[in-house]
């Protein structure tokens, strides 16, 4: 995987500066500074395996593609998928703000926009980003829940733009669970992670708006079934049937 993002990857959609109070700010900073070394410094241990189902994405990095995963993966999937220049949809709220430049440090390009708010000009971003060539991918249940639920944004998108959509899931043998909505999960260090890829999922340009419905249960079945394997298989990473790497 790149270790470098390209110039284009850190400035192309970058968002415009955020008002806040110098108290939040300050708190901002901190948050992002131990986030960002948390990210750091944990990564490099971790013992990745890649799974796909047939039919799924070939590499982590092929692009472009519409991605699709839950909430709670977001700290392991911000390393794995780390400088290869996604673009995501990233909240306005506080929160949001301070995922949104973690992730850019790690070569993500955030769009401004949220699934209640902005999301016509977001989806719209995302839309240029995948005719430039650009995968873009969805924490599909963010910001606020509910959780392992998906919104209609992927669907929509696939159909106006041609691109397929995917989904995986992070599943990890060692972590600290925080205690939120999404139950997000922090790996341990020397863990064991299971990436596990979905078959990808057209959405045709003519699909007519009442057939949308049956993309989105397809969406969320294919969500639903690699988090089930992941999280059935994680303890085998390393073993024959699951080795290391890609």
């Amino acid at each position: 995987m790149p270790e470098a993002a390209t110039h284009e990857t850190t400035t192309a959609i970058t968002p415009s500066p955020h008002r806040f109070t110098l108290r939040q700010r300050i708190v901002l900073r901190m948050i992002i500074t131990a986030g960002y070394g948390i990210i750091r410094l944990i990564g490099p241990t971790l013992r990745v395996c890649v799974s796909r189902e047939e039919g799924a994405q070939q590499t982590v990095d092929q692009r472009p593609l519409i991605v699709s995963f839950w909430h709670a993966c977001m700290i392991p999937a911000t390393y794995i998928c780390r400088n290869i220049g996604v673009r995501v949809m990233s909240s306005n709220s506080y929160d949001g703000e301070y995922m949104g430049r973690i992730i850019r440090k790690f070569g993500f390009v955030a769009v401004k926009g949220s699934s209640s708010r902005n999301a016509v000009r977001a989806l719209l971003g995302l839309r240029r980003a995948l005719h430039d060539g650009w995968t873009v991918a969805f924490t599909l249940d963010g910001p606020r829940g509910p959780r392992y639920k998906v919104k209609p944004g992927p669907v929509a998108l696939a159909r106006s733009s041609g691109v397929p959509m995917s989904t995986f899931h992070i599943a990890v043998d060692r972590a600290w669970v925080l205690n939120t909505w999404d139950r997000l999960i922090i790996p341990k260090p020397f863990s064991r992670v299971l990436t596990r890829f979905g078959k990808l999922i057209p959405v045709p340009p003519g699909t007519p708006d009442e057939d949308l419905d049956r993309y989105q249960q397809e969406l969320q079945d294919s969500l639903d079934r690699v988090r089930e394997f992941a999280e059935a298989n994680v303890n085998k990473v390393g073993s024959p049937e699951f080795p290391y790497g890609a």
